[in-house]
């Protein structure tokens, strides 16, 4: 495990952030806000795939008028996106939200700044000041270097504490990877708040997946780090999937299954690629799924090492395949049957699993 940052602990609703807190995964909506069926509808896509903070733009009146209703439909904190008009930010905190987002290059005064600073904490609600390198004020900053992003954010945190408000969260997001990378050092040695990880219009799926998890995960393999969302063009329960991602290969987040499998070569005798994604959609369908590893493999190379170090793996060939649990080899298969009985494995292990943790888990916030 990585030797996190200390930072001081923010609270979002029943969500903490920062002060030695799980890292957090967070996504944003692109629904229309005011449509509250089609946007609650997606929020709880997003819970069940395990968005921890949600956050929904709010553009005019009407979106934010709808954040009390929606926020009383889901089960994770809502954050209210808020650019260029500071009403709209005084009405989300009446709505109830958990949590504002502010960008410093599109609500510049500071007189409107402390007024959301004095109401937001009158109300005990949070500030994620967020700069983004294509918004931020380049007449202040000039272009966008990780130094103008900080010093973009340090001095939007400089009004906010005039005010008596340290319940701040920081981010300084750009496409430029390795401006990202500085900026957030540059901010990780500036200061104690904590820090939300992204990689802004990162692009579509798998582009943009690679390009955060290169850029997020150089971080928080340096204890950088205390949230983060991974912007996809994409559905945003693919942006919390990747985000999980991420953590799992960090070993910074247990959540559902990881999947070991071959990369394939002339060595595999079986039909792999189709094996593993069966596995997958399998997986899949089982609701509320402890941590556990899957190990499919396809070769007598680094299959049975790789099957018996997982909690429940296949070594499998053209005439069948061993069955490994917890590091034993416990049975063999026929081919026909593999998939059937690495996932029949899995139920046990899991069931095993939930018995073992059900007294462990990590309470809630109420």
């Amino acid at each position: 495990m990585f030797e996190r940052r200390k930072t001081i602990q923010v609270r979002v609703g029943n969500l903490l952030i920062g002060g030695g807190a799980p890292i957090s995964v967070q996504s944003m909506t692109n629904t229309a806000t005011v449509d509250i069926a089609a946007t609650v509808a997606q929020i709880h896509r997003l819970e069940e795939a395990g968005c921890d903070l949600v956050r929904v733009a709010v553009p005019d009146e009407a979106s934010a008028e709808v954040l009390g209703r929606i926020k009383s439909q889901i089960h994770i904190p809502l954050a209210a996106d808020i650019h260029f008009d500071y009403r709209l930010a005084l009405m989300a905190i009446e709505q109830g939200v958990d949590k504002l987002r502010l960008n410093p290059g599109n609500i510049t005064d500071p007189d409107k700044i402390k007024l959301i600073a004095d109401k937001v904490r009158e109300r005990g609600i949070p500030i994620r000041i967020g700069v983004n390198a294509g918004s931020l004020d380049r007449r202040r900053y000039g272009p966008p270097t990780a130094e103008a992003l900080v010093k973009s954010a340090l001095d939007e945190v400089e009004i906010l504490e005039s005010r008596g408000f340290g319940d701040i969260v920081i981010s300084l997001k750009s496409f430029d990877v390795p401006i990202t990378i500085d900026a957030y050092r540059f901010a990780a040695e500036k200061t104690d708040y904590p820090l939300h990880l992204g990689v802004t219009e990162a692009g579509l799926l798998w582009q943009g997946a690679i390009r955060s998890a290169v850029g997020i995960g150089a971080l928080l393999a340096e204890g950088i780090g205390d949230t983060l969302r991974v912007s996809l063009t994409a559905e945003p329960e693919e942006e919390a999937k990747a985000g999980i991602q991420i953590l799992k290969a960090l070993n910074l987040r247990e959540h559902g299954f990881t999947i070991i499998s071959c990369p394939t070569c002339a060595r595999c005798s079986i039909d792999l690629i189709d094996m593993v994604k069966e596995v997958e959609r399998r997986l899949e369908q089982m609701k509320d799924l402890p941590a556990v590893t899957v190990a499919v493999m396809g070769c007598v190379v680094n299959g049975p090492g790789e099957a018996r170090d997982a909690d429940v793996g296949i070594a499998g060939a053209q005439d069948g395949g061993v069955i490994f649990s917890e590091g034993r080899a416990v049975r063999k298969v026929a081919a026909a049957r593999m998939v059937d009985e690495l996932m029949a494995e899995v139920h046990r292990v899991a069931e095993c699993k939930v018995q073992r943790q059900k007294h462990q888990a990590p309470e809630r916030i109420e």
